[in-house]
């Protein structure tokens, strides 16, 4: 999506954080998980599993400074040309939205934290690097993201790029937030793998919330009432659907060991997440309920 050039951006929603040491755990959920989860599935690493899928530890000591991570960003001009803008306008965008989607779902809605890093950091659900990709930490209630990933998401897993597929990332990362508040981690169960696994649920429900955003976002507003987001083109959004194909788990199991196992899926096939992701940009929110579709229509 292209930012209205004249849109003001607040500022301070998104942080940058400074190297951290930690003891922790937690279960980390998002777009960053599969990508570790099903490499060392297909590669035979050597991750400790229980770090993302939480041991019980949360335990956390941080070291580094947190700062605002974009202070000179202050317009969609801004955000059109520098990543770290984009990223704030991002998330402001998203916080209005689900300021006002929330009370659809019943839920009582506060944001995020958001943190940029480099390189890597620790979090309550473990340390991350620039490999894990970006995630959703429920312990936390924060989402953290090194922007190098993007250009991982064109090179590595085939994505076209572009604006809203990087903020496709940030918005279903914010999809796992609004999950947090709904209380959909502490009813489902997230243990088991296969197409139509609790985790593959979650993880569509997100795509679909992604989609409901992007669906509004043209709608939403700065404080001066001035729109974010020009209209949104339908190149833009194959651009999202691109990304979210990318990092199906058909789509990284072939490219990563040629061969692909329904029974091993944690996020969904490439099929499902855009499909996913298409209705709830045409449907809205409300209609993202991923956990009473039978598996066979899922």
């Amino acid at each position: 999506m292209t930012f209205n050039d004249d849109s003001r951006l607040s500022g301070g929603r998104v942080k940058r954080r400074g190297r951290t040491a930690a003891v922790a755990g937690g279960g980390v959920v998002g777009i960053g998980a599969i990508v570790v989860l099903l490499l060392n599935v297909f590669t035979g690493g050597n991750l400790d599993l229980g770090t993302f899928l939480g041991d019980g530890t949360t335990q956390i000591q941080q070291q580094g400074e947190t700062v605002d991570a974009a202070p000179e960003c202050r317009t969609g001009r801004d955000a059109n040309l520098q990543v770290e803008c984009r990223m704030e306008g991002a998330a402001e965008s998203l916080d209005g939205y689900w300021t006002a989607e929330a009370r659809t779902l019943g839920i009582s809605y506060t944001a995020p934290d958001f943190f940029l890093f480099d390189g890597s950091t620790d979090t309550s659900c473990g340390q991350a690097s620039a490999a894990t990709g970006p995630f959703y930490c429920p312990p936390d209630r924060a989402i953290y993201l090194d922007t190098a990933f993007y250009d991982d998401l064109q090179s590595t897993y085939g994505s076209s790029g572009g604006p809203l597929a990087q903020m496709y990332v940030v918005a279903h990362e914010w999809g796992h937030h609004i999950q947090q508040l709904q209380g959909a981690f502490a009813s489902t169960d997230r243990s088991g793998t296969g197409a139509s696994s609790g985790s593959v649920r979650v993880e569509l429900q997100a795509d679909c919330y992604a989609g409901a955003w992007v669906g509004d976002a043209a709608n939403t507003e700065d404080a001066d009432g001035e729109t974010f987001f020009e209209p949104i083109s339908r190149a833009e959004i194959a651009d999202a659907l691109s990304a979210a194909s990318a990092v199906g788990d058909d789509s990284i199991q072939e490219r990563s060991s040629g061969r692909v196992d329904p029974d091993s899926f944690t996020h969904g096939s490439s099929e499902q997440r855009q499909r996913w992701f298409v209705r709830g940009y045409q449907q809205g929110a409300t209609s993202c309920d991923t956990f009473s579709v039978a598996g066979s229509s899922l």
